[in-house]
């Protein structure tokens, strides 16, 4: 599983649910590390924690999943959009997307205080000090341990 950060003013987890099919690409991913993730080890059907980052209360909004998997990211080739990349080529691309759908809006988002009060969360790369990856892992029992504070369960999704 991964959480995956947006800034709400940008994209929010609302504009994903009013996407066609609830589903867009996550372009513009521009740090390597994050990259490597998407290109590497995020698979079709993974969770995703969509976390709205930044804002006055920075919380996890929603759930989705992987709908396909990484592929050249656009937006690197578009001279006209922030996150071209004039290095880039369709020939060898330097930066992926995939595909996320939204699965389940949060009743009551949970926040980064929420999160950080939850002794169960322990280790969570979102709480670490000093961790600014906007894709970031997710292990099995953090995952769990979330959906559980948010009153949900696997078969909710």
């Amino acid at each position: 599983s991964w959480l995956f950060k947006s800034e709400p003013g940008t994209f929010s987890f609302a504009d994903l649910l009013a996407a066609p099919e609830r589903t867009t690409p996550w372009d513009g991913v521009r740090n390597y590390q994050a990259r490597n993730f998407l290109r590497d080890d995020v698979r079709v059907g993974d969770g995703v924690l969509f976390y709205h980052s930044g804002g006055p209360s920075p919380a996890i909004a929603g759930i989705a999943r992987v709908a396909r998997e990484a592929y050249a990211d656009p937006t690197q080739f578009d001279a006209n959009d922030a996150h071209y990349d004039p290095k880039s080529t369709p020939q060898a691309p330097r930066w992926v997307c995939v595909d996320v759908q939204a699965r389940r809006e949060l009743a009551q988002p949970l926040t980064l205080e929420a999160l950080r009060r939850a002794k169960r969360l322990s280790g969570l790369e979102l709480l670490r000090k000093g961790s600014r990856l906007s894709i970031q892992p997710v292990s099995a029992a953090h995952w769990r341990e979330i959906l559980r504070l948010a009153g949900l369960s696997e078969d909710d999704l």
